[in-house]
């Protein structure tokens, strides 16, 4: 199982979780960006995501939970930035932002809230590289994971097998060992934790080698 690990927390500061992370054997580093409008919290500035980039030696995953994601991307594409994903919800013109995001190189992906159904994704899925499916409510880490994203995460795989896509789905949002599994199972990819894995390293393992 692909793992990205999320430095978002509200007992500890981001940075010293990546120092902790960069020993470890996670994939990526998960970086949600919030502007306090998309969502009520806000999160990791440029600034901040500048330093975070210095001291990691994983790539970035970065999740845009904001209102205006093109203003970002420029700058993150100057880092050692994977894949941005952005939220369906939260973008007009989705082709122009998958073509601009692709136009630096970086893998796309487009993030679906809990009430929003995977089939407005149809369009778009042979375009992207991956679909993060929230697992709970966007903003606020610590959350319970909602139950209906597995037959969430089965229906979206169902699709991407039946046209041959080599999109991956991603799921993030209370992802520990009461679901992990059953997540693999359904179809998911890629998982984000971030109080699991914080609270005890160990976890990792159990997560990688689902």
């Amino acid at each position: 199982m692909i793992l990205s690990g999320s430095i978002l927390s509200s007992v500890e500061k981001g940075i010293n979780i990546l120092k902790k992370f960069n020993n470890t054997t996670i994939d990526y580093i998960h970086l949600d960006v919030m502007d306090g409008k998309f969502v009520n919290n806000k999160s990791f500035q440029m600034s901040e995501i500048k330093k975070l980039n210095d001291i990691s030696l994983k790539p970035l995953d970065v999740h845009l939970m904001v209102k205006n994601p093109e203003k970002y991307i420029k700058d993150l594409a100057m880092l050692n930035t994977l894949n941005i994903t952005f939220h369906y919800e939260a973008v007009k013109d989705i082709d122009y932002l998958i073509d601009y995001i692709k136009s630096f190189g970086i893998k796309v992906g487009i993030a679906i809230n809990p009430k929003t159904n995977v089939n407005v994704l149809n369009e778009y899925l042979s375009k992207i590289d991956q679909v993060l499916v929230m697992s709970v409510e966007p903003g606020e880490s610590g959350q319970a994971f909602i139950e209906s994203t597995l037959e969430k995460v089965k229906n979206l795989k169902e699709i991407i097998n039946n046209n041959n896509y080599k999109t991956l789905i991603e799921v993030d949002g209370g992802v520990n060992d009461t679901n992990a599994l059953s997540l693999k199972e359904c179809g998911a990819d890629i998982l984000v934790s971030a109080s699991f894995i914080q609270k005890d390293l160990d976890n990792i393992k159990y997560l990688r080698e689902l």
